[in-house]
């Protein structure tokens, strides 16, 4: 096979679901020894175009061709013994399990007539795997007690452990550390000496550019484009995702802000964080950045209810306030979109409507007696504002894209008309044009007195969107600034632990 023939070419795929168009005349070619970038928007058909490729769905029109070869793929199975692995964000392994038990689950090597399990023969193998990889992780160690990113690595050990030719990566470093991202970049250039044909799907155009030697485009489930990333701008791959060009990434407007509604004074908690210190008012967008590990999310789980400080003081509107759970919080006003959408965020086998309405079920149905309409009624509105894409409010959140998932999650919370709003990673996996849609609604709340409480890892985010930036480094505040007032390379370099000195 020479290198002008795709390893992997999938052909004028569709795929078509009671009333919903996933898939329309879909193209895609994957060549060994390059890494193809796979871009569109939540809802482009991304996921569904994975799932067919690892046998989880089977295309209704088109073809797979595997060396050239029309092939079939009726079950993961027959995926995975062609050779296609799927290494997704929030990777699909067992905790309980050792590294080892992880990397051969499924294809354990036996020994002697009785086909006992060698286990020094696997102990050696993954060894020898993460070597090539050169990871250091003990192939004993209980995978619960790895980092995400050392997560990451098992799965691609894993994916070597068969010899896996095709490897999708589905936004690998969307939890990663800088510094664990450039790692994972070593990763994916062994990958690609190794001869493998690499499908790269990120929001992340930074990552895509490193990256990418080609890329295909989706929109609304139908092929837009495909060609070599040289040849093409973030600009025009932005305007070929959405069908528009997104002038205003960061649509932050200037608005009068008001008084202090929120105030925390040496917060501590016993392993987390110490002595935090802000104030918060009324308009305002406060961001927090920092490093994986930082502190951030545990401190918004206190100012939240769900974890109880050590000590300290919250005072919100004046009044010293105690939360023993989260219902206190929420019926003080601060409410919190956590990070993890799908564990903590929604129940995601219920409705739109029954996911929006749910934390005000007492008051749209006093007496105990339900009302449809009023629930329907506060949906569509939410859901609409923040531009939603689904069949109907009766959809399973389950069924949306991970950027509609996160919409459906912030317009529940606010619904609830909060006074302080916790956005942890609002925009984590949602395209560029869902983030846009985000950053507009936020500047919107502040616009009507709001207070908002942004944590990203991102930096452009935390520069654009934020009134002023709190850095934290390993439980401790390290610095802040005004909007304006810092460079990236001075803020990261907070970050990581240089600005002590300036907190």
């Amino acid at each position: 096979m020479n290198e002008s023939t795709p390893l992997l070419q999938l052909t004028g795929i569709s795929k078509f679901f009671p009333g919903v168009r996933a898939l329309e005349n879909v193209q895609l070619s994957l060549w060994p020894g390059k890494v193809t970038a796979l871009i569109g928007e939540n809802g482009a058909g991304k996921s569904t175009l994975v799932k067919v490729m690892t046998g989880i769905y089977q295309p209704d029109e088109g073809d797979i061709l595997y060396k050239a070869i029309p092939i079939q793929l009726p079950t993961p199975d027959s995926a995975h013994k062609v050779g296609i692995t799927a290494i997704h964000q929030e990777t699909v392994l067992f905790d309980e399990l050792s590294v080892t038990e992880n990397i051969f689950a499924g294809q354990y090597v036996c020994k002697g007539l009785l086909k006992k399990l060698d286990w020094s023969e696997m102990h050696r193998r993954a060894q020898a795997l993460l070597s090539r990889l050169e990871v250091q992780i003990d192939p004993r160690a209980t995978l619960k007690t790895l980092s995400i990113a050392q997560r990451h690595m098992v799965a691609i050990a894993r994916a070597l452990s068969f010899d896996a030719q095709v490897v999708i990566l589905d936004e690998p470093t969307a939890a990663l550390s800088q510094h664990e991202i450039l790692e994972f970049y070593q990763i994916v250039e062994r990958l690609k000496q190794d001869g493998k044909a690499i499908l790269f799907i990120s929001h992340k155009f930074d990552e895509i550019f490193e990256l990418a030697d080609h890329y295909t485009i989706l929109r609304d489930g139908m092929f837009v484009g495909a060609g070599n990333i040289h040849d093409i701008t973030e600009e025009r791959m932005v305007a070929m995702m959405v069908g528009r060009a997104i002038t205003q990434t960061f649509p932050k407007v200037a608005c009068e802000t008001g008084d202090t509604v929120l105030e925390v004074k040496d917060l501590c908690h016993p392993t987390e964080f110490a002595h935090i210190n802000f104030t918060l008012r009324k308009g305002e967008i406060l961001g927090f950045y920092g490093l994986v590990g930082a502190g951030r999310t545990e401190l918004m789980q206190a100012l939240s209810g769900v974890t109880q400080p050590s000590s300290g003081e919250i005072v919100l509107n004046g009044q010293t306030v105690h939360f023993h759970q989260p219902a206190d919080a929420i019926q003080a006003g601060i409410v919190c979109v956590p990070e993890e959408r799908q564990k903590q965020g929604a129940i995601i086998a219920l409705s739109i409507a029954q996911n929006i309405s749910l934390p005000q079920l007492r008051k749209l149905n006093p007496n105990g007696v339900l009302h449809e309409e009023r629930e329907w009624r506060l949906a569509d509105d939410y859901a609409k504002r923040l531009q939603v894409k689904a069949s109907s409010w009766h959809q399973a959140v389950e069924t949306l894209s991970g950027g509609n998932q996160q919409k459906v999650v912030i317009g529940k919370w606010l619904a609830t008309h909060p006074e302080v709003i916790i956005l942890d990673e609002p925009t984590k996996g949602i395209d560029i044009g869902s983030k846009a849609a985000v950053h507009q609604f936020m500047s919107e709340l502040v616009g009507q007195g709001l207070a908002v409480i942004m944590v990203s890892s991102e930096l452009p985010e935390v520069m654009g969107m934020a009134d002023r930036i709190i850095v934290m480094h390993e439980g401790l505040m390290v610095a802040e600034y005004r909007a304006g007032d810092a460079t990236a390379e001075v803020i990261v370099s907070a970050a990581s632990g240089a600005g002590r000195e300036a907190a």
